[in-house]
């Protein structure tokens, strides 16, 4: 049976861990850290057989160096050349098998232009998503399009409901706030945000969400709502869901 595992890192990033329980070798994704990894694999006394990353930013793939010069992993990334230590570069529609899972590239340009996420069917259904999707939210557009981030997230809201989506950050809490005002007649947000509140105040992490959740309750998956757009109105161009995303994203950029 496979597991997922959040390790925590710097201020909200998480590692993810995938562990087979007939295997002593785990995979990392997006390692922006190598010690805490490190601790965790000696603590449990286990091997690092194979790392993931989503796309270049260093809070991603800042402690590859250090696993790789410890364990040699299987490092797969984007055909990014600026990522250094990858031996197996991938890109869109590509399917790696890790961890005895079977998972499909999905190219998502939008927050950089190299992004990939790692997708699995399955019970559930598996999505490391890095920073494009966020549980509330979406990632910021520093190097790709508006046009770019609504096609990605488009894709991705295409997957089963029941899809268990593993971002790359724990910002719900900051990203429900803004629903709340974005999308300010949902009662999902409400509950999403109370629910989540109390999940934090235990130390507990509000990932994984699911997209039938985010469906509810992410204003970037909700550009075609009614009550989105007339909140967006007030804030540009609303005609049309890649105009309300647009300027949806540009209000949470201030807000």
């Amino acid at each position: 049976m496979l597991s997922v595992t959040p390790i925590p890192a710097f201020s909200d990033n998480y590692i993810w861990l995938l562990r087979q329980d007939t295997n002593q070798a785990v995979c990392v994704v997006d390692p922006g850290d190598a010690t805490p990894v490190i601790e965790w694999l000696e603590r449990e006394g286990l091997e690092l057989g194979s790392v993931l990353i989503t796309h270049h930013h260093h809070d991603h793939t800042g402690g590859l160096a250090e696993l790789i010069k410890r364990y040699s992993p299987r490092v797969i990334g984007p055909d990014n050349p600026d990522i250094e230590g990858i031996d197996e570069r991938v890109g869109d529609g590509d399917e790696i098998r890790v961890m005895g899972r079977l998972f499909e590239v999905l190219a998502l340009p939008g927050h950089t232009l190299d992004h990939i996420a790692y997708f699995t069917p399955g019970i559930p259904p598996l999505l490391f998503s890095g920073d494009v999707l966020f549980s509330g939210g979406c990632g910021r557009l520093f190097e790709g399009t508006p046009a770019q981030m609504h096609a990605s997230l488009s894709r991705l809201d295409s997957l089963p409901e029941d899809t268990l989506v593993f971002a790359a950050h724990e910002y719900t809490l900051a990203n429900l706030a803004f629903a709340r005002t974005a999308d300010p007649d949902n009662p999902d947000v409400e509950t999403a945000q109370a629910e989540c509140q109390r999940a934090r105040e235990l130390d507990r992490p509000t990932l994984p969400t699911t997209l039938g959740r985010e469906r509810s309750i992410n204003p970037f998956l909700r550009c075609d709502s009614a009550g989105v757009r007339q909140a967006a109105a007030a804030h540009g161009d609303t005609d049309g869901s890649l105009a309300t995303f647009t300027t949806l994203r540009a209000w949470k950029d201030a807000f």
